[in-house]
């Protein structure tokens, strides 16, 4: 039976997704937002915000709406989404995810910046073992279990910060009512927390003065969650010692933004981890045969929850 799939995103992705999607379903047939197809004849919706659509309302046949990204607080608050809505969750992504944050981490731990090459030998410096480091996740939803599963294997000591708190192998799970301990034992945090209502602005002037002093921060989740200015007065005072932001409130972030010219904050370009359609397009695809077929759709968002 052939199933009629709207790809519902920017044109500019058209290019790399539908040879993913179409080889994998033969019994697809792939249709352009801008074939004008009877909008009842749809079974299922490939999404990204940003695209030619932005009215689902019409799609009263469509049995999934499945998200191209991870984030869905573009999506969600769609007052015209009555579908079923699943985020994606590719294992491309996430290993993407590890191995930023698995970088830019090993970057703090072993004080690279503190190697100048000006003449001085400073031996002095030997980071400690990374089994005398405490890293701090805040999320412990996909991303942040294979950011900890990378960690973990390196040796460093994790506490993460879950809504759920389920325990994870190798982390000290918390739940948002011990963030002040985790992050009060946090020598870097990583923030891979969504974006929702209870989120937004969490990490402002107080939950900042709650890290050790000279702590590093590392943010590839969602802008959101950071309040900019706090940031700014933490690292212009002294408390922390660097930020490492790949996401903003702005994006672009605007080249007259104070973070560009700060040394002790590193701007990286929403870079972290990208949806790979050779990791993604089989787990869309899966997705869409789960919701044609009447079993059970994966990694669908509760919309209470916003993710």
């Amino acid at each position: 039976m052939t199933m009629r799939v709207l790809f519902a995103a920017r044109d500019t992705l058209w290019t790399d997704w539908a040879p993913a999607l179409t080889r994998l379903a033969p019994e697809m047939e792939l249709i352009r937002a801008d074939d004008q197809a009877d909008p009842a004849s749809i079974d299922a919706i490939v999404f990204a915000p940003g695209g030619p659509v932005s009215d689902l309302s019409p799609y009263v046949n469509a049995r999934l709406v499945q998200s191209l990204w991870a984030g869905v607080e573009r999506i969600v608050t769609n007052p015209t989404l009555t579908q079923p809505l699943a985020r994606m969750v590719d294992p491309g992504l996430a290993r993407g995810m590890a191995e930023f944050c698995t970088g830019w981490c090993l970057r703090a731990h072993l004080g690279m910046d503190a190697y100048a090459q000006d003449g001085v030998w400073r031996h002095d410096l030997s980071p400690p073992l990374a089994d005398a480091r405490r890293i701090t996740i805040l999320g412990m939803g996909e991303l942040g279990r294979s950011v900890s599963a990378m960690l973990g294997g390196i040796g460093f000591r994790l506490t993460g910060v879950s809504a759920s708190a389920r325990p994870v192998p190798g982390v000290e799970v918390l739940g948002p009512g011990d963030l002040r301990q985790a992050l009060s034992g946090a020598e870097i945090l990583v923030n891979l927390l969504p974006d929702t209502p209870q989120t937004r602005n969490l990490l402002d002037a107080d939950r900042l003065s709650w890290l050790p002093r000279g702590a590093w921060l590392i943010n590839p989740g969602r802008g959101t969650v950071l309040d900019e200015a706090a940031l700014m007065a933490s690292i212009e005072a002294g408390h922390l010692a660097h930020a490492v932001l790949d996401v903003f409130r702005t994006e672009p972030l605007p080249p007259d933004h104070p973070f560009w010219s700060e040394p002790r904050i590193t701007v990286t370009p929403h870079i972290a981890a990208h949806t790979r359609p050779e990791t993604a397009a089989p787990v869309a695809i899966d997705n869409i045969r789960r919701a044609l077929d009447g079993r059970p759709v994966l990694h669908l968002v509760d919309r209470r929850k916003g993710y």
